[in-house]
């Protein structure tokens, strides 16, 4: 395949799911931004668009969009190869609506969750007052429900072992020193499985064994 292949079929999967790649394309000038900023600025900065305690209480509904639109890690060539991985093919396979629905109830409830169990643990006295001004930002409760979403896209018996990759890779931090952003990644995952009526009518599953016919000519 030559140059011009590559770049066509580049383009074929980028257009198939153009809602992961506006997203991703968002990600990179909001990063590219953030490495124009001062480190205390940028800590300021992105508290305010955290979905911590205190902002949720004041405008829930304007912390909720924006952070999901900012990586406090500052590294985007990650996420573009998660996105990639995982967001491509689920919005591929569900359709955007669907699939953006999924990103949307990840990330919110999760969000929502995590910080009521965070909030309790303050008034428990588990927890500093101080966490009520954390950071949270970011995109990974979203990929933790679309990657666990993507479990109902692949046949069985693969679909077992898939599940329990994920499981797994989630339930280990809790097991080692749980944060409240560990609860809140397995509570996405545990929404992202509760998503399955979402997939129904959406095609045959993927049995990983397959591979696509080579042309005949």
């Amino acid at each position: 395949m030559g140059t011009v292949g590559v770049r066509r079929g580049v383009w074929t999967y980028v257009r198939r799911a153009p809602g992961t790649y506006v997203w991703l394309g968002i990600l990179f000038v909001t990063t590219v931004a953030l490495h124009h900023m001062s480190p205390e600025f940028e800590q300021h900065f992105l508290r305010q668009r955290s979905t911590n305690i205190h902002e949720l209480s004041h405008t829930p509904v304007r912390v909720l969009v924006a952070s999901a639109m900012w990586i406090d890690s500052g590294h985007w060539l990650p996420y573009a190869v998660l996105f990639s991985v995982f967001h491509a093919p689920a919005e591929r396979w569900l359709g955007t609506a669907r699939w953006l629905a999924v990103c949307a109830l990840a990330h919110v409830l999760a969000s929502l969750i995590s910080e009521g169990v965070l909030l309790k643990a303050i008034r428990d006295g588990m927890a500093p007052h101080s966490a009520v001004n954390s950071l949270d930002i970011g995109v990974s409760y979203a990929l933790a429900g679309v990657v666990a979403v993507l479990t109902y896209r692949i046949a069985v018996p693969w679909r077992y072992a898939y599940l329990a990759a994920v499981l797994v890779f989630f339930v280990l931090p809790l097991a080692a020193g749980p944060t409240f952003t560990d609860f809140g990644h397995f509570v996405a995952v545990l929404i992202g499985l509760a998503c399955h009526p979402l997939v129904r009518g959406r095609g045959e599953q993927r049995d990983p064994k397959e591979t696509p016919a080579a042309p005949r000519g």
